[in-house]
């Protein structure tokens, strides 16, 4: 029975560990603190707090794992939390367990292009804000080791949907002027591509891959649709400046993991909103 750690048991790692599970693999699973291992006492699997970020932690734990996940997240912090979590957390990972396969969850926010230019992982990924930087150094450790790094879109699912939310909030406002693709990817979609990964390890070596849906979609868009199917007013009004992850403008490619035999059960937004999102939060899908 193949054995896999999940270091990083919330949104996504949590999903990853019940469907591992599921499938026949030996999961453990970590959480940041104590009382976050608590709250998952009842998996059927171990769970155990250990904290990515130090190191003496992570040695301190002498079991040995087919492949290591990668997925714990900074919870949207400063750019030293991304160094603690992503570049830290891969080293020590990389220290403890040396003859183990890592996958690196990253982020397609390492892409900078501004033009709606169409990328793939051939693609430049040359981020200009500091917090892809790190995770471009991330990728590039985890490649060196003979790792493989998987370049998430923008995670949604049940229950998590920061464009519903802002668009619920009244902040989901159209910008005309410098509209830009967004590129996310449904929760259950990036945990079977992440099995898919593992799975097939063996055969893939050093790569990454891109864990998109199927159709980038404006963000103008978004919100008409929302607008539309909520029957509530589109607000419009002046756009704030700037994006937390800076202000690329790009459609991301899945072409090269679809070329695995992935295909996402959630092809698009409103397929994603209809059958998953909205019912979650109330709404008729």
């Amino acid at each position: 029975m193949p054995r896999i750690l999940i270091a990083g048991c919330g949104y996504l790692g949590q999903a990853t560990a019940d469907l591992l599970h599921e499938r026949g693999w030996k999961v453990e699973g970590w959480t940041a603190s104590a009382p976050s291992a608590r709250q998952l006492a009842a998996k059927p699997y171990a769970v155990r707090a250990v904290d990515v970020t130090n190191r003496a932690a992570v040695s301190s734990v002498h079991e040995e794992f087919d492949v290591v996940i990668q997925c714990a997240s900074s919870g949207g912090g400063d750019a030293e939390e991304y160094r603690r979590i992503y570049l830290a957390g891969a080293r020590n990972l990389l220290h403890a367990f040396p003859r183990t396969s890592l996958l690196f969850t990253s982020s397609t926010s390492v892409y900078a292009q501004k033009r709606g230019d169409i990328v793939d992982e051939t693609s430049p990924a040359n981020p200009a804000h500091e917090k892809g930087q790190i995770l471009r150094e991330a990728e590039e450790l985890v490649l060196s080791h003979n790792g493989m790094v998987a370049r998430l879109g923008g995670i949604y699912g049940p229950g998590r949907s920061f464009l519903l939310r802002k668009f619920l909030a009244g902040e989901g406002v159209p910008d005309d002027a410098g509209d830009h693709f967004v590129n996310q990817v449904h929760r259950d979609d990036i945990v079977s591509a992440l099995l898919l990964l593992v799975e097939r390890r063996a055969d893939l070596g050093r790569q990454i891959y891109n864990v998109v849906d199927n159709q980038p979609i404006l963000a103008r868009d978004t919100y008409q649709w929302l607008s539309a199917k909520l029957q509530r007013s589109l607000l419009t009004g002046k756009v704030a400046a700037g994006r937390k992850r800076g202000d690329s403008n790009k459609r991301v490619s899945n072409r090269k993991l679809r070329a695995l035999g992935w295909e996402p059960r959630y092809p698009n937004f409103v397929v994603a909103m209809t059958e998953s999102i909205l019912p979650s939060f109330g709404f008729e899908g």
